[in-house]
């Protein structure tokens, strides 16, 4: 049995925190205007660097997956997985927006429109999941060079996606591979990083500026257009703006040559490690059932976000965790987290 690499178990360690800290932060940072201003740009930074956690769940795909040769019946398997889990977590949180949150929802748009927001993830990855048979045997059939310009080809294609949508427009027909969205194109350079890692020509530091600079700008012209507006803007925070790309990128890639792209654990170490990203899925179709729950009673500026933002992150996650422990000692708890 392969040995797991343990660079890219810390890489989802870290992203599954990260995520539940864009959701809790980004409550605060809605609440531009009620809450400091140091609480907000506070929030905010939070939320700039928690950004990078999605695009490396995509690149962990794409680095684990892309360059295997599987049998059909493992991609079914699969599918069915993520289909599972989204059928049960849209029934939950219909359940719980109905008659706990008071929020309305039309099930017409169950298609269209997720029964809580973050769901949008399995919403991505199932489509990718139909299709990852077929890139599969695209990648392993590639050259370098043919890499290197389906990298470039779809890097273009996600650019003038962005700008398009930053005038307000969309492709008349969207690249295909990668679509209207970028998280194919971060599936491939996932496989692409992990594959060339060592042979990429930037060194750890070199990384670790770009990471930064990236994130400074996100955050920065982030901060120029709340102040100028008057409320809180999320366009520079999406994942198809390039500095998040370019942060989460190089993040993921410092992170899998870090230590010489080898790190060395103990066995109880590894097996915390194991535990934890064992349920980081659930952990993620969990988490809002906490947070939404610490919304309906407080609201953001009954708490100082310098306790509240730390302290929800810690409270969720390990709640989450415990939850996801728990049902997965549930036959068939394992199905659906």
């Amino acid at each position: 049995m392969k040995e797991k690499n343990y660079n890219l178990e810390l890489i989802r360690l870290v992203s599954f925190i990260l995520v539940i800290a864009i959701h809790v932060s980004n409550y605060f940072c809605r609440a531009y205007g009620q809450i400091p201003q140091g609480e907000y740009i506070f929030s905010l930074v939070i939320d700039t660097v928690a950004r990078l956690s999605v695009p490396c769940f995509f690149m962990i795909t794409g680095a684990l997956l892309l360059g295997r040769d599987e049998p059909l019946p493992k991609h079914a398997g699969r599918l069915v997985r993520f289909l599972t889990a989204l059928v049960v977590w849209s029934a939950v949180y219909y359940l719980w927006n109905t008659y706990y949150m008071g929020t309305f929802y039309d099930l017409k748009e169950i298609l269209y429109v997720p029964t809580e927001a973050h769901l949008w993830y399995l919403y991505a990855m199932i489509p990718i999941y139909l299709v990852l048979p077929f890139f599969q045997v695209m990648c392993r059939h590639m050259s370098l060079k043919l890499e290197k310009v389906f990298l470039i080809v779809t890097t273009g294609g996600v650019l003038f996606n962005y700008v398009l949508d930053l005038m307000g427009g969309q492709a008349y027909y969207a690249l295909p591979l990668v679509g209207d969205r970028v998280y194919s194109w971060y599936v491939f350079a996932g496989y692409y990083l992990y594959k060339y890692r060592k042979h990429i020509r930037l060194s750890q530091r070199s990384l670790l500026v770009i990471c930064l600079l990236s994130m400074a700008g996100t955050f920065g012209i982030t901060l120029g257009i709340t102040a100028a507006s008057g409320r809180h803007c999320e366009k520079m925070l999406t994942y198809i703006s390039p500095l998040v790309a370019v942060a989460a990128v190089a993040f993921f890639l410092f992170m899998l040559r870090f230590k010489g792209g080898y790190i060395r654990l103990g066995e109880r170490a590894k097996k915390i490690i194991d535990l934890f990203c064992g349920c980081s899925f659930g952990i993620y179709l969990i988490h809002i059932l906490f947070l939404d729950n610490f919304k309906k009673h407080v609201e953001p500026y009954d708490l100082s976000a310098w306790i509240a933002v730390p302290g929800l992150i810690v409270v969720i996650a390990f709640v989450s965790f415990a939850c996801v422990w728990i049902i997965r000692k549930v036959p068939g708890g394992k199905k659906i987290t």
